[in-house]
């Protein structure tokens, strides 16, 4: 991406250069309120499991009738021990296409949203709530969401983040497991698994609606004294 490009995308943000972490006023963004709410998980990951039978696995998925509309299962990137793990809600017709999460113009969103906080889609690891996309971009139905519940859960059990960043309304009330609008869920610290989740708004949404675009700096500041809270 060329620079004017990215300015354009750092100003819609409400940002106006890139900071790292290193540059922030001592290091740490200013102080959210945090509320912990305990979320017991559902399904329980074997000792043996591992990175190449998961993928393998969801490759080969046909729990759910998105099989049949897919044109490839969509597991996730990044770094597979990261600090930092990013969830979005399913994969769109580009990311079906190209196997990889975020991608397009959303996906260039999302990699200056985690630049502004100086860090890049290689340290962190990108997945969705589920791995197939739905016809039509349409929102994932409950069967399909439950259907992928179990690869969702295992690959936070092999990547042992110390963040949750749930990307948009499908992926914060998945991972929490409420119906609370995404207003009631950002500004405040979950937990998925005893894992520090940050609810902030989904990369497509902040390209439709530029009034919101200032907020999405509120949420990744919070994110980021979140994840320095449970740095130790």
């Amino acid at each position: 991406m060329d620079n004017a490009l990215r300015l354009q995308y750092l100003e819609a943000m409400g940002i106006d250069v890139w900071l790292s972490r290193a540059s922030m006023p001592n290091g740490q963004p200013p102080e959210f309120e945090a509320a912990i709410d305990d979320i017991e998980p559902e399904t329980i990951t074997s000792a043996t499991d591992n990175w190449d039978d998961l993928q393998a696995e969801v490759a080969n998925c046909t729990k759910c009738a998105l099989c049949t509309t897919r044109s490839q299962t969509v597991f996730g990137s990044g770094n597979k021990q990261a600090d930092w793990m990013l969830v979005g809600e399913a994969p769109g017709q580009h990311e079906d296409e190209q196997g990889l999460p975020f991608v397009g113009n959303a996906g260039l969103l999302l990699t200056e949203m985690l630049r502004a906080i100086g860090l890049t889609r290689e340290e962190v690891f990108i997945t969705n709530v589920i791995k197939c996309s739905p016809p039509n971009n349409r929102d994932p139905h409950v069967n399909e969401i439950e259907s992928c519940s179990s690869y969702l859960y295992r690959q936070q059990q092999l990547v042992k983040p110390k963040i949750i960043v749930a990307l948009g309304r499908v992926a914060a009330q998945t991972l929490l497991k409420t119906n609370e609008p995404l207003a009631e869920l950002r500004g405040k610290v979950h937990n998925f698994n005893n894992t520090p989740v940050v609810v902030v708004y989904h990369p497509a949404y902040l390209l439709r609606f530029l009034p919101e675009k200032r907020k999405a700096w509120l949420d990744l500041t919070h994110a980021i004294q979140t994840f320095k809270n449970n740095e130790g």
